[in-house]
């Protein structure tokens, strides 16, 4: 037994002990635990000392050690130790509600103790440790932790369990009382209480919640260690709801900046229960857990933007969990694209320039340079929200990037994006997502936005509705909420894709085929077969882009950014009327600006029953001038769903 609870009995204790001596600090309030889980209380009972949280003695010697030796180390370190400079004056976190959440000051009360903390680690210099547990006293002594929305909670516990672990030898009695009963009361107690939908949720809600709660139960396990039995128990009961839907190929269906939250807090915990316990329980070994380890690298153009669909971010930054997976899978080729943002990190001076978990870069880092990336050039991933993405190449910063998108908007932060794509060519993105809404704003207007029925207030947000995105729209409707898109076809040898869309337009049209291909000189061709059902339809065909529209004419238009040139051709119709649609100003007074941004398209008018082609080549400046590619029906495309042929 190697729990030591010396600084409160003067000896080591059991954990059984312990819990005996401690009953008045346990948790009455909660419902009876059960039987348990025997491997979990097995491990419990066998803990490691503190600290035990990602980072123990032996491991917080060695990652001194690799500082010393290593040039990137202590450039890193030197970053993480500029952000603790910094925080040094400033006054702690404030309670302060952005509508109904306090996830800011959560999170923002986390960087700051992991980061002090890890510095004081590093160091043995007090005023880091100092500045920390004053954050922490200040966040212990707020009312609540904002338990109604549960992330604010979780990332909150997640905070004050680090520096209660990290810097456990130096709390006096009345700072370790405070802080373990903060947890207790404003973390994990409520985390038992109402209804928690997040417990055996399918999203990042999951991954966070549980994340937080197990931190703070393996912080305090030498005092509560039935309540640590249960919170683990709980979320390896629970936490396989939200790993699993990356199943089978690693495809996360909120979207890269979403695989970030919630996967970090995945990774987090993991680690947390192998350094503590000495084991994950098997949670590694989840379908498809290993495979998203290179799901952001494969969703990251060369422009390092990301194909942000739905309600992810379109910037993408610096993951430390993503070293981790190249450390776990043994393919450091996965962090080719985050070596990249660490040198333009490292390339800028003061605080404030890296990840809130920047200082886990430290303990996850095998200490392995970039390597390229063993990702193939074409790659289609099948899920809730299936993806392909095809590239011309992996290291030439001006090379194409096709991203495409079938799936569902009923998704999780869905958008009605569904045959949507981005395409990025001579270091420019010319086909974009305008990305996500401002929830905080929305929420305060009253309007509905986690309602994905049909018709409800989400699909009144620009941002939202299928128009603003780089797909079709029949007679200016939605897109049908709970259908569904898959790939019928997909050859990663000819770069193609083929979806089917038809039931996405239920009600508005027939049938609706959409095909991609990215042709080796980096000229993109977008194919739609579409055919009107018992009524009349108008289709439009829409692209949002940056560029400037420069000209117009039948069937085609010349677009121009930064020097650069795109040539939109529209092979099937070269009559079709080319038409600029603005998204800037928005169309409600509720959606957010679209600087520098408008739509380039044209509309397509069926009869009852018409059939029609929508072929639209992409051909930018640095391709030669070639014939259009030959135009050949979607059911005679090389491949299939289920790989090349």
């Amino acid at each position: 037994m190697r729990v030591v609870l010396q600084r409160f009995f003067g000896r080591a204790v059991t954990a059984a002990c312990a819990a005996a001596v401690l009953a008045s600090a346990g948790c009455a309030t909660l419902p009876p635990a059960g039987d348990g889980n025997r491997a979990v209380a097995r491990r419990i009972a066998g803990a490691e000392m503190h600290p035990r949280l990602l980072m123990t003695a032996a491991e917080g010697a060695a990652v001194r050690e690799r500082i010393a030796r290593d040039k990137t180390a202590a450039a890193v370190f030197e970053a993480v130790r500029a952000d603790a400079d910094a925080l040094l004056d400033a006054p702690p976190v404030v309670y302060k509600k952005d509508g109904k959440r306090l996830l800011s000051v959560s999170r923002e009360a986390l960087a700051r103790v992991l980061c002090l903390a890890f510095v004081h680690r590093m160091t043995d210099d007090p005023k880091y440790a100092a500045r920390a547990l004053a954050e922490m006293e200040t966040a212990a002594g707020f009312n609540d932790w904002n338990p109604s929305h549960f992330l604010d909670t979780a990332e909150m516990a997640a905070a004050l369990a680090i520096g209660y672990d990290w810097l456990y030898p130096l709390l006096s009695p009345e700072q370790e009382a405070m802080i373990r009963r903060a947890i207790l009361d404003k973390g994990i107690h409520p985390s038992f209480e109402g209804k928690r939908g997040w417990v055996n949720g399918d999203n990042n809600w999951n991954q966070v919640c549980h994340g937080g709660m197990v931190f703070g139960a393996l912080a305090l396990l030498e005092r509560e260690p039935e309540l640590a039995e249960r919170v683990v128990t709980r979320a390896l009961d629970g936490l396989p709801h939200a790993m699993d839907v990356v199943a089978p190929d690693g495809v996360y269906p909120e979207g890269p900046s979403y695989w970030e939250y919630g996967t970090t807090y995945n990774v987090l915990l993991i680690a947390a229960l192998e350094s503590a316990l000495g084991t994950d329980f098997g949670l590694k070994r989840r379908p498809g857990f290993r495979e998203t380890g290179a799901y952001p690298l494969l969703m990251t153009g060369p422009t390092g933007g990301v194909f942000g669909f739905s309600d992810s971010g379109q910037t993408g930054g610096l993951s430390p969990a993503v070293f981790w997976f190249a450390r776990e899978n043994k393919d450091p080729g996965l962090a080719w694209d985050n070596h990249r943002r660490l040198r333009e990190m490292l390339a800028k001076d003061g605080a404030g320039r890296g990840s809130r978990f920047l200082p886990l870069l430290l303990v996850w880092w095998d200490g392995k340079p970039a390597a390229e990336p063993r990702q193939p050039l074409a790659w289609k991933g099948e899920g809730i929200n299936p993806v392909a993405v095809f590239r011309t190449s992996w290291t030439d910063p001006n090379a194409a990037f096709l991203a495409v998108k079938a799936g569902t908007p009923a998704a999780n932060h869905g958008h009605m994006d569904t045959g949507s794509f981005i395409y990025e060519a001579d270091g420019v993105r010319w086909a974009l997502d305008l990305g996500a809404e401002s929830y905080g704003k929305l929420e305060a207007r009253g309007m509905g936005i986690w309602d994905r029925k049909q018709g409800s207030d989400r699909w009144r947000i620009f941002r939202y509705h299928n128009i603003s995105h780089n797909t079709l729209t029949v007679d200016g409707a939605e897109q049908v909420v709970a259908a569904r898109a898959d790939f019928t076809r997909f050859s990663a040898r000819k770069a193609r894709a083929v979806m089917d869309l038809s039931a996405v337009y239920g009600g508005q049209l027939a049938r609706a085929e959409r095909g991609f291909t990215l042709l080796p000189d980096g000229r993109v061709l977008l194919q739609d077969e579409i055919t009107a059902g018992d009524a009349p339809a108008r289709v439009r065909w829409a692209m949002t882009t940056p560029g400037e529209v420069a000209e117009t004419a039948p069937g085609r238009a010349l677009l121009t950014k930064d020097g650069k040139q795109l040539r939109v051709e529209v092979l099937s119709r070269p009559d079709a009327v080319m038409e600029t649609f603005p998204t800037n100003p928005p169309p409600n007074e509720w959606d957010t600006p679209n600087p520098g941004t408008r739509q380039i398209g044209f509309h397509t008018d069926l009869a009852p029953g018409e059939s029609a082609v929508l072929a639209v080549l992409l051909t930018p400046g640095s391709a030669a001038p070639v014939p259009a590619p030959p135009l050949e029906p979607l059911a005679e495309w090389p491949g299939k769903a289920a790989g090349d042929r």
